[in-house]
């Protein structure tokens, strides 16, 4: 074996394991504690390469692999075409991350550096989440729905807030992993990632530790895994829309005041839509109670995905039409509009699904001061933990409880602090239901809902002004591991 060949053996074997470790991070099931210390491996074998060509392919290599995790995925909810763009581009954002906070790190070696890598990935979220059709589905702060202390920073800077600080932790520990504990700019770079995290976790325990003071309300959510197409005989479709009957009726009689029923239950006409919505409206008069049902409807020329609030006094239905379209809907025409309901002295908003992944979507009921948002939802099953999560945060972020009942997925109810209150997994025929009795707060006034991703357009304007500034120096010799290399 040549003297050159051990080492390229190791690196190698180095990048697969950062990639196969990344795939714990972007996944649909990400593990939150992994989310703070894995990318550090692939930023440290950045920063350790003298060439810079070697170091494209280390990180490339990783990021592939690690983007790889949700392909499957992609090619259930897209063409397969668009299925390996998708996952190339999730590739592509990795290798841009880690590539320019390299090239800062290598060309400035102070401390300071150690923010280079958060700055860019919140400012890669941000513009995601203001330019993509499926917003920044992906953010590393999504990863941390199963931790509500991290989770906490939403509510002052928004998802971006919390990827900036889960990020900080993995360049701290790059620098220290790339550069050892004895230079300067490590221990320093430590202490200041140390503080942050410190302050930030220190602020969610804080919040956490707030009492739940409001009005009691028990909700009740149902589900049927069942989906009614369009061409579907009554043979096959009546048992489904009895068996949502009986759901409603046995959790009214349980005590439930407001039922969540999924989104698009059916894909309707015009006119069965009609009847649909005129059967439930008499349940809900007849049981006293509200009823959110999502259905679909096609007049032969356009599609549209509807939520119907029902009201338990006759009043007409309370609709509101679905904003961010699910890659299947893409013939489907988007809603704009924004649907608040008054029960019991509380204000209540409609959301459908996706709607609940955007943080403008979910800001705007915020500016609106709803205490709940109601959400059809119908996930594809493996992505229905991620999913929750997503719209989970969109609670912290603005403080209000969400009730979210899935078909092919879960039926969960987050209190304004992100933390789950109830949760059960959907089925199919006879289906699934859960009742929740629960304190719902007024509103709880959150930063973010001022401020929105003001946090994240900082970064944004940052790494534009930090690319000029690279883009006008020459290069020049820099500080690695083993001493003054140039970058090349």
């Amino acid at each position: 074996m040549g003297p050159g060949v051990r080492p390229a053996i190791i690196l190698a074997s180095l990048s697969v394991t950062a990639g196969v470790l990344l795939r714990f991070v972007v996944g649909l099931e990400p593990v939150w504690w992994l989310a703070w210390v894995a990318p550090a491996l692939l930023l440290a074998l950045a920063y350790r390469q003298h060439h810079t060509t070697t170091a494209r392919a280390v990180v490339l290599t990783a990021a592939l692999i690690g983007a790889s995790v949700n392909f499957s995925y992609y090619a259930i909810v897209m063409p397969i075409g668009i299925a390996v763009a998708v996952t190339a581009a999730q590739a592509l954002l990795w290798h841009v991350a880690v590539m320019t906070a390299r090239r800062v790190v290598l060309r400035y070696p102070q401390w300071w550096t150690v923010f280079a890598y958060p700055v860019l990935w919140t400012a890669i979220d941000t513009l995601m989440a203001a330019l993509l059709p499926d917003g920044n589905w992906g953010n590393i702060g999504y990863s941390q729905y199963a931790f509500p202390a991290a989770l906490q920073v939403a509510a002052l800077f928004g998802a971006g807030g919390v990827t900036f600080v889960v990020a900080l932790v993995a360049s701290a520990l790059a620098l220290v992993l790339a550069f050892g504990v004895r230079p300067a700019r490590s221990r320093h770079a430590g202490a200041v990632a140390l503080l942050v995290t410190a302050a930030a976790l220190g602020y969610g325990t804080l919040r956490l530790q707030q009492p739940l003071a409001g009005t009691e309300t028990v909700f009740g959510l149902a589900a049927v895994d069942d989906a009614i197409g369009l061409q579907a005989t009554p043979a096959y479709a009546e048992p489904i829309w009895q068996r949502y009957e009986q759901q409603v009726t046995m959790l009214a009689q349980q005590g439930a005041a407001i039922i969540v029923l999924p989104e698009k239950i059916a894909l309707l006409s015009p006119a069965g839509a009609a009847r649909v919505q005129q059967r439930f409206a008499a349940l809900a008069a007849r049981l006293h109670v509200w009823i959110a049902i999502g259905v679909g409807v096609d007049d032969g020329g356009r599609r549209t995905n509807w939520a119907w609030l029902l009201a338990p006094h006759g009043a007409p239905a309370q609709p509101h039409q679905k904003h961010h379209l699910a890659p299947p809907e893409r013939d489907y025409l988007a809603g704009s509009s924004y649907s608040v309901q008054t029960i019991a002295g509380l204000a209540y908003g409609l959301g459908i699904c996706k709607d609940m992944h955007f943080a403008s979507f979910g800001r705007a009921y915020g500016r609106r001061q709803v205490a709940v948002m109601l959400v059809p939802a119908w996930d594809f099953q493996v992505d229905r933990h991620l999913a929750n999560g997503m719209t989970a945060l969109r609670g912290v972020e603005n403080g209000y409880t969400i009730v979210r009942s899935a078909r092919d997925g879960l039926l969960t109810v987050t209190d304004p602090y992100g933390r789950t209150v109830a949760q059960q997994e959907s089925a199919a025929l006879p289906g699934s239901a859960l009742l929740v009795r629960t304190l719902v707060p007024a509103p709880v006034a959150t930063l973010y809902t001022r401020i929105g991703d003001a946090a994240g357009w900082l970064c944004v304007m940052l790494v534009a002004a930090g690319t000029l500034a690279l883009a006008r120096q020459p290069r020049a010799g820099t500080l690695t591991a083993d001493g003054p290399a140039a970058v090349r």
